[in-house]
Parts: structure tokens; C-alpha cells; sequence
């Protein structure tokens, strides 16, 4: 497969390079994840109704650009360069595919336009056990005469005190799954944001007391959500990993930058043997989690692109699991490797390290830490085999 980028795809890198280097460098997104929203609001109008990021993969019938993941990917990578404090990977990468591979039409024409244009911000919600949904009971929804009534509490939601639109994971009372589109300012419904160790990004817990949820509102045929969910978070799970992946290259950009600066013994500390092995061996890192990255966004294009092709299911899970774990790795190691090789000044608050470090930690955790994916991994093969 060929990974070389072409002149539209080389723009879209420089550009979003340009942009973010200004946006979102270092004391605005300090000044950013100590906000009350922690984003902020100039920059995410910018981001949508100048750039047009959110509308990136909407179909052009949604008032799109219609383009693919890669494009998207390619957005993500510098997103994590720079650590940009938005509510991107909720909205457009976990939110906008539940639509897209989901099968209500009317959901659809009605909610990704304004998707799209960055008016709406959405995220979904979901109960989990170590970033396995499968291993946590979701709140049940309990039948009524006009639909249902839904009561219980989602603990760690991406922006989820941020969103105008939830997309709600619940269990009917026969326990298949469903996914329902809520309005996040409805009767019942009330979010607390939660304290994070990676400030630049924020989780809220979620509580709906008895919350009416109707048939017009689910993304797929009531208690038909099971698969959707998987491969919803699938493709969010590749979309962090092409973050994490922007996020290891500038941990290491840091590193090079400051060793090439520091002395010991009338000499650049970058100039010694093992200052240069340790280097190296990032920079491996890093290029075997981005190539793993890119070939899945390369898989999560033609998952989008087939609406949901049964065919695709099993590959787009390899492929989500091998550039989760190896983009997680790549990321932990270059932000700790970053924080010993800047030395005394590593750790403190005036310098950058730490904040890629808390990103790195979180984001290890988050839709599945190396471990769970690499177990995965192993089940899946298994069960292809004859």
C-alpha cells in the first residue's frame, strides 16, 4: 500500500501545521484547559466555519466536503502535535460515524449538517470496563406505551458537559443494545465534569433520571446497536491513534530540540552515543505506529465508505487494535523518554513534556489500553483461522 500523501493531502498537512502552530501553541493551550469550556470557542468557530474540520468525512449531501479518513487523519496527527484543546474527537470522530454507519436516514438529514458546520457538538456516551463496553451493563431503558424511559448514569463521557447532542448507549428489557440520539439539555438530564490528570482534555459523568427515549431517536432498529457500537469505537480507537501518533513526534521534536541546546563537558549532550540510541529507537517507534495508524485509517475509509459492510468487520478490528497499542506505546515512551532527556527541568510546569506525558497517560487508557487491544488482537485471529 502506498502511504506517500498527494498534493490535496500535502496541503491539508500544512495548512492544519500552520494554523495550529499559532492556535494552539503552548501558552493557548495552557490558557485553554484551564477554561471553563476547556477549548476555546474562537478557535473551534475557526476550526469549522473557516476550515471546515468537522465537515471533512460528511457526505457531501450533508453538507460535506466529502472526503476520507486519511484526510481526517492526517488532521488528527498535527491535532496531537499540538495538543489541541477541542472537542474534535468526540464530535467528529466518534459522534459523526455512529450517524454515518447508523441506519435512521431522518437522524441523518437532520443532524449532520449542522455537524458539519460546527453549530452542533456531539459525543457518545457509553458505559465501559477497561474501555471494553462489552464487559459493563449499560443503563436500562424499560418500555412505556409511547417508546422508553431511561434511568442510569454514563461515568467517564468525552466532553460529554460540553456537547449539545448525546448519543446514548442503553439496554432494553429484552438486553440488546441500543443506540438513541438525546438533546443534552433535556428534562432529566444533568453532567458534572470530572477531574482529570491530562487537563487539555475533558470527561464528564452523565446522570438521566428517567429520560423518554422514542423510536424516531434510535441511530439503528431499536436492540440492533450491538455492532454499530463496536465499530463506532473502532474507528475512534484509530482516530486516537493517529493523535497519539502527532503527539510521540513532537515529544521527540522537543527532545531533539532541547539536547541539541544542552551541554555537558563542552559538548551537546545530543552528540553522545547513547543520547543518539535512545533517539533512534523512538524514532522507530514512532514510524511503526504511524504506518500502523494510517493503514487503519486506510480500513476505517472503506468501513465509512461501505456503511457498514460485514466484510470489513474483521479487518477493521485488526487494524484498530494494531495502531491503538503500538501508537499508545510509541506515545508513552517518547513523552517519558522526553521528560528524563530534558533532565532537572523535564518535570516542571513552565515546560511542555509534562502536558504530552498526562496526554500520553490518558490516551493509553482511553477506547482500550495495549494490552486489551493486543488480547483482541489474538481472538480475532484465532477465530479467522479454518
Amino acid at each position: 500500500m502506498d502511504f506517500a500523501f498527494s498534493d490535496e493531502q500535502l496541503m491539508i498537512q500544512q495548512s492544519a501545521a500552520s494554523f495550529l502552530a499559532k492556535a494552539s501553541a503552548s501558552a493557548a493551550v495552557r490558557q485553554a484547559m484551564l477554561s471553563t469550556e476547556g477549548f476555546c470557542p474562537l478557535v473551534w468557530r475557526q476550526i469549522a466555519q473557516e476550515l471546515y474540520w468537522p465537515a471533512l468525512i460528511v457526505p457531501e449531501q450533508y453538507g460535506g466536503l466529502g472526503l476520507g479518513f486519511v484526510e481526517q487523519a492526517i488532521l488528527l496527527e498535527q491535532m496531537g502535535r499540538h495538543l489541541l484543546c477541542a472537542p474534535f474527537l468526540s464530535s467528529a470522530c466518534l459522534a459523526t460515524p455512529a450517524l454515518l454507519l447508523g441506519s435512521n436516514e431522518v437522524l441523518r438529514e437532520q443532524l449532520l449538517p449542522e455537524l458539519a458546520a460546527g453549530s452542533l457538538r456531539a459525543t457518545l456516551a457509553y458505559q465501559h470496563a477497561r474501555g471494553d463496553w462489552r464487559q459493563a451493563r449499560q443503563p436500562q431503558a424499560h418500555a412505556q406505551n409511547d417508546g422508553w424511559r431511561l434511568s442510569g448514569q454514563y461515568d467517564a463521557v468525552l466532553d460529554g458537559a460540553q456537547a449539545d447532542l448525546l448519543l446514548i448507549a442503553c439496554q432494553l428489557d429484552d438486553e440488546r443494545l441500543s443506540l438513541f440520539a438525546v438533546a443534552a439539555d433535556q428534562a432529566g438530564i444533568s453532567r458534572e465534569t470530572l477531574p482529570t490528570m491530562d487537563q487539555t482534555r475533558r470527561l464528564a459523568r452523565i446522570r438521566l433520571d428517567d429520560v423518554p427515549l422514542r423510536a424516531e431517536q434510535c441511530l439503528n432498529p431499536a436492540g440492533n446497536a450491538a455492532e454499530l457500537l463496536d465499530k463506532v469505537l473502532q474507528i475512534g480507537a484509530i482516530a486516537l491513534a493517529c493523535e497519539q501518533v502527532g503527539g510521540a513526534q513532537q515529544s521527540l521534536d522537543l527532545t531533539l530540540a532541547y539536547i541539541a541546546e544542552r551541554k555537558q563537558f563542552n559538548r551537546s549532550i545530543a552528540s553522545f552515543q547513547a543520547i543518539k540510541h535512545r533517539c533512534a529507537d523512538l524514532m522507530l517507534a514512532i514510524e511503526n505506529a504511524r504506518s500502523a495508524a494510517y493503514y487503519a485509517a486506510c480500513v476505517a475509509h472503506e468501513a465509512l465508505a461501505a456503511e457498514g459492510d460485514a466484510g470489513l468487520a474483521g479487518e477493521l478490528g485488526e487494524a484498530a487494535a494494531i495502531a491503538k497499542s503500538e501508537a499508545s506505546e510509541a506515545f508513552m515512551r517518547s513523552a517519558g523518554e522526553s521528560i528524563q532527556l530534558h533532565g532537572g527541568v523535564g518535570f516542571t510546569w513552565e515546560y511542555d513534556p509534562h502536558l504530552y506525558f498526562k496526554r500520553a497517560r490518558a490516551s493509553e487508557q482511553m477506547l482500550g489500553n495495549p494490552s486489551w487491544h493486543r488480547e483482541r488482537l489474538a481472538t480475532l485471529i484465532l477465530e479467522s483461522q479454518p
